[in-house]
């Protein structure tokens, strides 16, 4: 069964939000990512679950409810794997993109748009410029 690409991304955004700070809390990681609070939870004990991501208690937090998730060495591979596909499929939508931005220039080069026959054309690392001569 292949996997949706919202659980590819909220894995992904997850993995890399606990290795670049493994003291965030969920709360942070909620607002961050832009999910529920139980999703948040929901989705780290799938982590833990998987031996991808070992939670303990903070030793010297006033705070004995917080953890701190660090990535397991299956965590980092799993994190590789998941930031190779995703990459993929990154590039695939950007050259989606580069396609239809070409379409919609073709169909606006015989309107006489000054702003539009002087706009660059979008380059593979997708800096796209536009030139206003007024």
């Amino acid at each position: 069964m292949p996997e949706s690409p919202l659980d590819l991304d909220t894995r992904f955004r997850l993995l890399r939000a606990l290795e670049e700070d493994p003291n965030v809390s969920q709360r942070d990681l909620s607002k961050e990512l832009g999910l529920s609070l139980g999703k948040i939870n929901y989705c780290l004990r799938a982590l833990v679950d998987k031996g991808w991501v070992k939670a303990g208690n903070f030793r010297r937090s006033e705070r004995k409810h917080r953890y701190l998730y660090q990535l397991t060495p299956a965590g980092l591979s799993e994190k590789a794997r998941i930031t190779n596909r995703f990459l993929k499929r990154k590039i695939k939508e950007h050259q989606a993109l580069a396609e239809e931005i070409e379409r919609l220039r073709n169909e606006l080069s015989g309107t006489g748009d000054e702003n539009t026959r002087t706009a660059t054309t979008a380059n593979s690392t997708a800096n796209l410029g536009f030139v206003d001569k007024k």
